[in-house]
């Protein structure tokens, strides 16, 4: 995949010029082998030696910046940067590039399991060698964690259902969610539009964005089927009800 992706060589080499990043793994999308360019991020995980502080913190800011406007222009790459000595609890924080912002948040457990799974390195030790391996209950777990968690937080607010990109994301994070419920296994959203809770209209025109396709859907009708999807999938996921489809 590096070789289809030269910003995953190019930008490797400036992280392991910097002198205290020792790996940089691939996950998502591109690790999976459903990567759409300029369609799907491109997520990756670094692991750093050792905190990063303020000091760090401004240089990779300045990279990135300039990454964003040169050979990372348009592919939406993010990157987690994770101490090695913080690596396996779930819910550490760590700064993280996404969308033109440095954020800190976990790298959630359903990223773990790509990168295990699926993913690769860029440089340094593979995935396998630096976390965990997730097994089918692991992975259950870590669907409903996810449906717990911003999920569940996002359905008690049903206004941002009317931003498309939360409508999209909504209709295939509830498909790989139950089939991760289901199965104790991944999947990818293309695949899981396949498995939208949606009209097929409308899956007709999540496949055409997922390609690329500049096409948009009716946004109140199509806020109120995944914010209902989602209401469902959650509360599944919480045990309030058990039908799986």
């Amino acid at each position: 995949m590096s070789a289809e992706l030269p910003v995953l060589t190019q930008f490797g080499t400036q992280l392991k010029a910097l002198g205290w990043i020792s790996d940089l793994l691939v996950a998502g999308s591109a690790a999976t082998g459903d990567y759409v360019a300029g369609v799907s991020d491109l997520d990756l995980v670094a692991v750093t030696n050792g905190p990063v502080d303020d000091d760090r913190l401004a240089v990779l800011s300045s990279l990135h910046r300039q990454v964003d406007q040169s050979i990372g222009a348009g592919l939406k790459l993010g990157c987690a940067y994770v101490d090695v000595d913080q690596r396996e609890p779930v819910q550490v924080p760590h700064p993280t590039w996404t969308h033109g912002v440095l954020v800190h948040r976990i790298v959630s457990a359903v990223t773990r399991a790509e990168l295990v799974r699926y993913g690769y390195a860029v440089f340094g030790r593979a995935p396998q060698e630096l976390f965990p391996a997730m097994n089918g209950h692991d992975i259950r777990e870590a669907a409903r964690a996810e449906l717990d968690g911003y999920w569940s937080w996002a359905v008690r607010r049903p206004w941002i259902w009317l931003d498309p990109v939360i409508a999209d994301l909504g209709l295939t994070s509830m498909a790989r969610g139950r089939h991760a419920l289901r199965t104790g296994d991944l999947l990818t959203k293309t695949r899981a539009i396949e498995q939208a809770a949606a009209p097929a209209w409308l899956i007709d025109q999540l496949r055409a964005r997922r390609r690329g396709e500049d096409i948009s859907s009716p946004r109140l009708r199509t806020a109120w089927i995944a914010w209902r999807d989602a209401r469902r999938t959650t509360r599944i996921a919480q045990g309030r009800i058990s039908h799986l489809e």
